[in-house]
């Protein structure tokens, strides 16, 4: 159930950017249902158009074929953040983009400026149809997708950290193999030319490594609230 002063409250654009495996999602999620939000995991629509340019045998190290390709496959996410939901061309994908496949091919083919404005078009036309307002998590949200947000949050933790929690999320993942792989997508993320991974001049900071989910949803929620109350 929503609450009334979700109804009343201004509609509010809060963009969530950091690396994987700083609590990200699990944040992101929290503060949307806590604060009567839609929420958007942009991640998960670049591992959609990943998995279907893989399932149609796209070659992902062919930056043409990958441009060609990008505007065949419909995305649809459902914004709703206690049961999100992604599909392409009517199949739910919310498992097969999670698969380790998917995972070491993503940071190429969202590296293609065709794939990166595709998905920003559809990022931009989601948040704006969100009456009540939106959390928006990624990597360049606050940069490029929506540089007018009325909140931009970048979530860092120490590559320790952040290795512990993704390990604990992809089953049978070894810590240091996934320490290197952090490091290895940071570095691909980081450096590319389209819309790279980068912290907003006017974001907030909130270094996680030392706090627990709830100490980091109740931040969150805090730094929303303020806010709202100023629109």
């Amino acid at each position: 159930m929503e609450s009334t002063a979700a109804r009343t409250a201004p509609a509010v654009i809060v963009a969530i950017d950091g690396p994987s495996g700083t609590g990200k999602s699990s944040t992101s999620k929290a503060v949307a249902a806590q604060l009567g939000l839609s929420y958007l995991d942009t991640g998960a629509q670049y591992r959609a158009i990943t998995w279907w340019m893989v399932t149609n045998g796209i070659d992902v190290t062919d930056p043409a074929q990958i441009a060609a390709a990008a505007g065949k496959p419909e995305i649809v996410s459902g914004t709703d953040p206690s049961a999100p939901t992604i599909t392409v061309d009517g199949t739910d994908v919310a498992g097969p983009i999670r698969t380790q496949e998917v995972t070491s091919k993503v940071s190429a083919v969202s590296a293609v400026p065709e794939v990166r404005a595709r998905i920003t078009e559809l990022q931009r036309s989601i948040a704006a149809e969100a009456a009540q307002g939106i959390v928006v998590e990624g990597r360049d949200i606050g940069t490029t997708v929506l540089p007018d947000a009325d909140l931009k949050i970048f979530l860092t933790a120490s590559p320790e950290a952040r290795a512990a929690r993704r390990s604990g999320e992809l089953k049978g993942a070894d810590v240091n193999a996934t320490r290197e792989a952090l490091i290895k997508r940071d570095a691909a993320d980081s450096t590319r030319k389209t819309s790279p991974l980068a912290k907003a001049d006017d974001a907030v900071e909130v270094d996680t490594s030392d706090l627990t989910l709830q100490q980091v949803i109740e931040c969150v929620v805090t730094l929303v609230e303020e806010k709202r109350a100023a629109k």
